[in-house]
């Protein structure tokens, strides 16, 4: 069995992709392959009609798309399947914290792109403080609801890569701001040795 992983070497929910087949026991099923998301030429917008990344390819031709959808293929075909509880109050548990790692991970891209890829006078600093409320929000509930930092499970999996990705772009400095979260980061990764194994060299 062979997968593609159309991805980048910084893309957070390609991290995810990454610590889950890690985790799951199908790494070295999981073939890497350089995506180019802004490029019309790269053949990536024919695989997925978003052009985003992660984009899974399996061996008879379909695309997975995109991060939640891959792991929850990823969990299905392990031997051991961990990501997802299968009873229905947990499960929802587990969705709705990978949403809310999601949601920080989405609104911190949107600020990096409205940075980089908008022309520096047209940049919209309201647009960037709306951004910044939502990871803002969500760290604070974060803290007043911890989840269990050796409960492995795709939702924690999700906390774990937003954090890792605004150490990097720093749109928020949740260390600062949010230092409750510090020491159920290092919890993660010491129980996870994948997420420090998947970190990109900038």
């Amino acid at each position: 069995m062979k997968m593609i992983l159309r991805t980048t070497h910084t893309s957070p929910f390609s991290r995810k992709v990454k610590i889950a087949a890690i985790i799951l026991g199908l790494a070295e099923h999981l073939e890497k392959e350089m995506a180019d998301p802004w490029s019309a030429q790269d053949h990536l917008r024919g695989q997925n009609p978003l052009g985003k990344i992660p984009c899974l390819i399996l061996e008879n031709g379909t695309a997975l798309y995109d991060s939640p959808v891959i792991l929850e293929y990823l969990d299905m075909i392990a031997e051991k399947p961990c990501l997802f509880p299968k009873a229905p109050a947990e499960r929802i548990e587990v969705l709705r914290l990978q949403a809310l790692g999601d949601g920080m991970m989405d609104a911190g891209l949107l600020m990096v792109y409205e940075r980089q890829r908008r022309p520096a006078q047209y940049c919209y600093e309201e647009w960037i403080a709306h951004q910044r409320g939502k990871i803002e929000r969500a760290l604070s509930w974060l803290v007043a609801n911890l989840p269990d930092p050796h409960q492995v499970n795709a939702g924690t999996i999700s906390i774990a890569c937003a954090l890792g990705y605004m150490d990097w772009r720093k749109q928020v400095d949740w260390r600062k701001d949010f230092p409750a979260l510090i020491a159920w980061l290092e919890s993660f990764s010491a129980q996870v040795p994948a997420f420090l194994a998947t970190k990109a060299e900038h």
